[in-house]
């Protein structure tokens, strides 16, 4: 079988890894120019963008299913390419969690708790939102919006203005701001039968906006972990999905839990799953979309991830000082170039003792803290 993969960054790098160990071929269109994380690691590389026609034939002809790597694809790309061949997740369920505001009405129409929020597309709509949401709110872009990207907290009136010309008119959605105790995120898998699964749940802490560290199991409640685990496999039935899914909810002060966003794929949050569960998140992606028997999520071992970001860079990264920390296991992502706030690779402390202790101190070492 040859599994085609939209994206060619580092979720389909690791992918395409568990994909060769497991014998199913690889055809990678990245959609630029530049695909670093998948140079030597696809068994085809496309890089062309996706409105190419020629790219999307020659990316037909080589693959027998199609799964995607991020979910900001042109909508039209995906459902030319599912007219011709199987597409799992289904350009339908992709359509919903590329864009916050549709994300939002489905959560809406399927009673599934989620903050308070407003369309927002001007700034007159804006004004309106605010007095019903305010006053601690923030705006977000409705498309391609990640990371933190794309986002404007607002705390007063006065500041309406130059929040919807920092989003640059873009269509928005308003969110009342959660005055949460922590977040949290689940992976669910569910297969070409209906078969579902989910991954333990994960506790996630950001720095600058992105992913710093995943804590597994999550320090939260049993009813907690039992009602985002619900949500997850009620999310997963209602978009009548196959593949793996990734949804990040905020846990309240009463532990209650609301949906932040999903997205329709492999996430940072479950890197975890590399080394501390008998299947990984993206072994379990490639058997649901290739109709295979899902894996077992187990957790074998408590897990802490850290995130691997450019600032670590110094001007190298000092993977002696990784590889010599008790329970580390390096993953990095093939690329060179070390942005500031570029992901350039992860670590996963597993096995015994003090995890979360060790990730912190090895963090600021790499920082030079």
């Amino acid at each position: 079988m040859t599994l085609g993969i939209l994206g060619g960054g580092q979720l389909a790098r690791m992918l395409c890894l568990d994909a060769r160990r497991m014998g199913v071929q690889t055809v990678v269109w990245s959609g630029t120019h530049e695909a670093e994380p998948t140079e030597g690691v696809a068994d085809l590389l496309l890089k062309k963008s996706f409105d190419d026609c020629g790219a999307q034939a020659e990316f037909c002809r080589e693959v027998d299913v199609v799964t995607v790597e991020f979910e900001n694809i042109p909508l039209e790309t995906l459902k030319s390419i599912e007219r011709q061949k199987p597409l799992f997740p289904s350009a339908c369920s992709i359509e919903i969690t590329q864009h916050r505001s549709r994300e939002k009405e489905f959560l809406k129409k399927h009673e599934i708790a989620c903050a308070p929020f407003a369309m927002v597309n001007s700034l007159a709509d804006l004004e309106s939102a605010y007095d019903q949401i305010g006053p601690v709110a923030v705006l977000k872009t409705a498309a391609f919006g990640y990371d933190g990207k794309g986002q404007v907290k607002l705390t007063h009136k006065d500041q309406l203005a130059s929040a919807w010309e920092a989003v640059e008119g873009q269509a928005s959605v308003l969110e009342g701001f959660i005055d949460f105790d922590c977040e949290i995120s689940v992976l669910v898998a569910r297969g070409k039968d209906g078969e579902v699964v989910a991954f333990p749940a994960a506790e996630n802490a950001h720095r600058h906006h992105m992913l710093d560290l995943t804590i597994v199991p999550a320090r939260v409640g049993q009813k907690t972990l039992q009602q985002a685990q619900e949500v997850a496999l009620k999310l997963a039935s209602e978009l009548d999905y196959r593949g793996l899914l990734a949804i990040e909810f905020f846990v309240e002060k009463s532990g209650n839990v609301l949906v932040n966003e999903m997205a329709p794929r492999p996430h940072n949050s479950g890197h975890f799953t590399m080394n501390g569960c008998v299947t990984s998140q993206f072994e379990q992606q490639l058997r649901a979309v290739c109709g295979l028997p899902l894996g077992s999520p187990e957790l074998l071992t408590p897990t802490v991830m850290l995130n691997l970001l450019g600032d670590m860079w110094n001007p190298h990264l000092d993977t002696d000082q990784i590889v010599s920390t008790q329970g580390a296991k390096l993953h990095l992502y093939g690329k060179t170039d070390p942005g500031v706030r570029r992901k350039m690779g992860h670590v996963n402390f597993v096995g015994e003792g003090k995890l979360l202790e060790r990730a912190e101190q090895l963090k600021a070492q790499l920082l030079g803290l």
